[in-house]
């Protein structure tokens, strides 16, 4: 085990472990960040000239990107050139001590440098080596260059999102590369976990492409279901009805009944309790053939008084509902804050860890991302030891 440098972030559940971490950009930094806020050592290899390229990236807090900053508190920084003789050196030996390292080249990359898996665990049996890329190390599509974007529109997922008469649309967030990270700290965290029993290390290989597949859902439940694809239904559910986006006097809200007993309770709350005696809604089957006259129903009645009415009313009748809030809203909402999900790291905020676990602090503060190089010659010293050792 490595103790860490002065200032590096977090206590939890990985303390003790150090994590090389070789990823850059989004995809692999998420699922970095969150080995660190459980208390892993995270040093971040950074190439030398401008480092990972989010540094580069917008919004900037003054000359500090929130787009790196974001995905990288609480880590180390290092500048090493792994072409160059002397700085491969201290990485292989960083390598030597590690519990785990992360990549996120295209796959070939890091065998073209000489630090494939095979290589790298001769050096260390017990290494945790995980790899997330686009479309994974295997399949024809294996070395196919890959974003987000280019992720949601091959996976189908953006072939489902919008509405019936519109485009397809891109998920408002990078959904492929964070579901990429996640799965990536899932795999890790399987592969630690069998080590404690085997002793021995292994490759995790995250695919960006599986990864959104998973979370397809309804998309590939339907393809099994009819053999075609999932249309375009904007905020409604394919299977449960009434559950979408209603529009009542003032703005909308967001009604969700998922069965008999919440729609009757629904159609009551709005003064409607003929609705489930209409053969089209007397059940979830009929409702979701027949949603849009449903929804005209349902609407008529909501048109008669503001939001914060409704609200109030079908909360009160235990029927899930909920306010349309914005990003602005929902990050400031009380149920945020109560749940510590907007935290400070570095003086800026950002979201917080959403895994919680009891017995180990969730600061409201936390260590902000490292400078470029940050942490460079402290670095350098504690790994030159170690060579200098290892030599004799």
């Amino acid at each position: 085990m490595v103790t860490k440098n002065e200032g590096s972030a977090a206590s939890g559940p990985f303390s003790g472990l150090l994590v090389i971490d070789l990823t850059h950009v989004l995809n692999g930094p998420f699922g970095t960040t969150v080995l660190a806020d459980l208390g892993a050592r995270v040093v971040k290899i950074e190439p030398p000239g401008h480092g990972d390229d989010t540094r580069t990236y917008g919004p900037f807090v003054g000359d500090q990107s929130l787009y790196f900053s974001f995905v990288n508190r609480g880590k180390e920084s290092i500048v090493l050139n792994l072409k160059e003789d002397t700085d491969r050196a201290l990485f292989l030996n960083m390598v030597r001590q590690a519990d785990v390292l992360t990549e996120n080249f295209r796959p070939g990359t890091m065998a073209r440098l000489g630090l494939s898996y095979e290589t790298l665990s001769e050096i260390n049996p017990r290494l945790i080596y995980a790899s997330s890329s686009g479309f994974g190390q295997t399949g024809p599509l294996a070395h196919y260059p890959a974003y987000d974007t280019i992720i949601q529109a091959m996976s189908g997922i953006m072939s489902m999102t919008g509405f019936p008469d519109g485009p397809p649309t891109r998920v408002g967030t990078s959904l492929s590369d964070l579901c990429g990270g996640v799965f990536m700290f899932c795999g890790i965290a399987s592969a630690l976990y069998a080590r404690e029993k085997t002793g021995k290390g292994a490759q995790v290989d995250v695919a960006m492409f599986d990864a959104t597949l998973a979370f397809l859902e309804h998309g590939v439940m339907e393809y099994v279901a009819t053999g075609k694809p999932l249309e375009r239904i904007g905020n409604r559910h394919p299977f449960m009805t009434p559950f979408d986006v209603f529009s009542a006097k003032d703005k909308d809200i967001v009604m969700c009944a998922g069965n008999d007993h919440l729609f009757a309770q629904l159609c009551t709350t709005l003064g409607r309790p003929d609705l489930p005696e209409d053969p089209r809604f007397a059940s979830n089957q009929m409702r979701t053939a027949h949603q849009r006259e449903l929804k005209v129903e349902l609407e008529r009645s909501l048109k008669a008084q503001a939001a914060e009415h409704w609200l109030q009313v079908i909360h009160e009748a235990g029927v899930p509902v909920a306010p349309l809030l914005n990003v602005a809203e929902a990050v400031e909402h009380p149920q945020a804050k109560a749940r510590n999900m907007l935290i400070e790291a570095g003086g800026i905020k950002m979201p917080g860890n959403p895994v919680k676990l009891s017995g180990y602090p969730d600061p409201t503060v936390r260590t902000g991302a490292p400078s470029l190089n940050q942490h460079g010659d402290a670095l350098r010293r504690e790994f030159a030891v170690a060579v200098s050792l290892a030599d004799h």
